[in-house]
């Protein structure tokens, strides 16, 4: 199936997230889960939580301002805070209904970083449905997400 007409509005959609006024910070809040700072547990934890679209529980695995880089985002880093993770993805929730990630393969490596290899699948505001393999390469420290770069193939 081709992605072409979903990808833009999901590129604009998080284009323009990006510019809202930044969410206050949140408080420091202790280690989410008895993971600590197992990468590949937080990992799992974190797809979990993502396809229960429990965007909170989703959000505390973060630290209080993670680093993200995602094509939608372009080419450069963004730093968002965990109200601001919560906000993107119920927005994004409402637009893609039913999205879930279904996980290929979790590879840790060494101690503080894991790539999880995935396929997003989802409806589209226009109804059809879409189906998009990704990598995410997480950075965990102290038991929380510090960097979050994912890397999908956005000319589909």
């Amino acid at each position: 199936m081709r992605l072409l007409p979903i990808l833009p509005v999901l590129a604009i959609y998080c284009l323009t997230a990006c510019k809202n006024e930044p969410a206050k910070e949140q408080p420091a809040s202790p280690a989410p889960t008895s993971t600590g700072n197992n990468p590949e547990g937080v990992a799992r934890l974190l797809f979990e939580r993502f396809n229960q679209h429990d965007w909170e529980g989703m959000a505390a695995l973060y630290t209080d301002t993670a680093e993200f880089k995602d094509p939608s985002f372009g080419k450069s880093i963004v730093k968002q805070t965990r109200a601001e993770t919560v906000k993107k993805y119920k927005e994004l929730n409402t637009l893609f209904t039913n999205f879930r990630d279904s996980v290929i393969g979790v590879y840790p490596s060494g101690d503080n970083y894991v790539t999880v290899e995935f396929i997003s699948k989802g409806t589209a505001p226009d109804g059809t449905l879409f189906e998009l393999p990704i990598c995410t390469i997480l950075t965990v420290e102290n038991g929380f997400i510090r960097k979050d770069f994912t890397y999908y193939d956005n000319e589909q």
